[in-house]
């Protein structure tokens, strides 16, 4: 991170996740499998025989019997650049609410892709991958970034100090800009979302996202795997295929 003396403004190349609240577990899924079979009855019998319950999970995960995972409740914080909240939006499953900038004042932090970030994209649509930038590339992205953010946001403080409502200043502020929101998603909805949004190379069906959703990606998937180990276990067995 490092700041611009006229205004502390911020760069940074993370993203924050954090589970917020939950009310998520296998046993979610298996009483609500059970209850067709077994009625009042199905949660008595989830604590007796643990590996059935597992046997279960993982039937329902292949063969693809979505609902019984719809029962469950998770809520992220998310901070991270617009442009990732653009593609997550898109999973309109989730529940969504985003902090305003018709409302407050945004604040000056801003991305900028760190010396990881892969910058050169090589190949046809399609068939195309991500390679490292030269040293040159990095400078340039890095120096070419924080000057577009500094003058966008220099513009937008002196729309504000002159009596500019903000829903109009905020319209020269970049897609790079850090916004923050309330994720909300059961967990049928959760594993759409990582099979299209992680990158991984044993899925049934691999996917390409961009690089910074499939962070946010990872970090949900970090928190759900220990609410639900037995149904991310069977995600995985299953090639990583959404029920």
């Amino acid at each position: 991170m490092s700041a611009d003396d006229a205004f502390d403004i911020e760069f940074r190349s993370d993203v924050e996740v954090e589970l917020i609240k939950s009310a998520a577990s296998d046993a979610d899924v298996l009483w609500a499998a059970r209850v067709s079979t077994k009625g009042e009855s199905s949660l008595a019998e989830i604590e007796a025989d643990p590996e059935r319950s597992k046997g279960l999970i993982n039937y329902l995960m292949r063969d693809r019997h979505g609902t019984p995972f719809e029962h469950s409740s998770m809520t992220f914080y998310v901070k991270a650049p617009i442009f990732v909240f653009r593609e997550q939006m898109r999973h309109r499953t989730f529940s969504f609410n985003e902090e305003s900038g018709r409302y407050r004042k945004l604040d000056p932090v801003f991305y900028v892709p760190g010396p990881e970030r892969k910058l050169v994209q090589e190949g046809k649509p399609g068939k195309y991958v991500f390679v490292d930038g030269t040293p040159e590339q990095h400078k340039l992205v890095t120096e070419a970034t924080q000057e577009s953010y500094r003058q966008s946001y220099r513009a937008y403080l002196e729309m504000l100090d002159a009596g500019v409502a903000r829903e109009v200043a905020r319209a020269v502020l970049p897609v790079g800009l850090y916004s923050s929101m309330y994720v909300t998603c059961n967990a049928r909805a959760l594993m759409n979302f990582l099979s299209l949004r992680v990158k991984r190379e044993d899925s049934t069906f691999p996917s390409f996202p961009q690089r910074e959703i499939e962070m946010v990606a990872e970090k949900m998937e970090a928190a759900w795997a220990s609410l639900m180990p037995l149904t991310h276990a069977a995600f995985e067995a299953n090639g990583r295929v959404c029920p």
